[in-house]
């Protein structure tokens, strides 16, 4: 499979991409539970629908450098590296290579703030399209690909009332 290689950008472009999707939720469980469902690849697909695998391409511990690679539907493959990764508040990555190549930069930023209740996550996707018609297609899917995100957080919730019943 082809791979293009995709702007290495740094986590200032999550505040400055041409198009950002901000995403939101409460969950009742701790920021620790959450940190082991975004650390535990088999987990993504049951939530984010749109994946369909991840692999850590580099041992752990986890951290700044981390890697892995992303299957997701459509054919989509991406080689990614954490930019953050301070367990329980913050992580976050960028695409180093997409088999797209409509994929310009791509980034994504996970911020957990602790809550009386549980956490509340900030999930940032940020892109940039490469090309006139990869820019106006995402103008126009703007709103559904808003929606679907969200929705994935939704997915997420009930994915962790699942996995930690208890809490």
């Amino acid at each position: 499979m082809a791979m293009h290689t995709c702007e290495r950008v740094g986590i200032d472009f999550i505040d400055s991409a041409p198009f950002r999707f901000v995403s939101t939720v409460d969950l009742t469980i701790t920021p620790e539970q959450l940190f082991e469902v975004l650390a535990d690849a088999e987990s993504w697909p049951h939530w984010a629908t749109v994946i369909t695998k991840v692999t850590w391409t580099s041992p752990e511990p986890r951290g700044i450098g981390t890697t892995r690679t992303v299957h997701m539907r459509g054919g989509i493959v991406g080689d990614e590296e954490f930019l953050a990764w301070e367990p329980f508040t913050h992580m976050a990555f960028r695409f180093n290579e997409a088999s797209s190549g409509s994929i310009a930069a791509f980034a994504e930023d996970y911020r957990v703030v602790e809550t009386a209740q549980g956490c509340h996550l900030t999930w940032v996707m940020a892109m940039k399209p490469n090309g006139v018609a990869a820019q106006l297609g995402m103008s126009l899917g703007r709103p559904v690909m808003g929606w679907m995100f969200q929705k994935f957080l939704y997915n997420l919730r009930d994915y962790a009332r699942e996995r930690f019943p208890a809490a």
